[in-house]
């Protein structure tokens, strides 16, 4: 039984420490998101100001070098903060399994 509370409360730590580095990665992934998009309006505002016709300035925003990798940056931060929920999402099933596996064996009195 005691092995069984040790991993809840392992679990439950790794939880709290995942919870933390979710909200530094959600801060992560709005600066990045908030550096695509200022990076991207900039470049819009350039390509009007040459004459490119309007109808191709997004893509052609888009395919810049430079905005291109802000979005990579903005894309990976996001993979990285969905990964954090799911690990959280796994970690809280298992403490839902342990809580019932303890309280099964509480029940039978071990």
């Amino acid at each position: 039984m005691s092995d069984l509370i040790n991993d809840l409360q392992y679990k439950l730590q790794l939880i709290n420490r995942a919870i933390d580095t979710l909200a530094h990665n959600g801060k992560r992934l709005a600066k990045a998101e908030q550096e695509y998009r200022i990076g991207l309006a900039k470049k819009i505002l350039e390509l009007r100001e040459s004459g490119i016709p309007v109808t191709i300035i997004s893509d052609l925003a888009r395919g810049d070098r430079q905005i291109a990798e802000l979005k990579f940056q903005r894309d990976t931060s996001e993979a990285i903060y969905n990964a954090n929920q799911e690990a959280i999402n796994g970690w809280k099933l298992e403490v839902r399994m342990l809580e019932s596996q303890i309280s099964r064996e509480w029940g039978r009195g071990d």
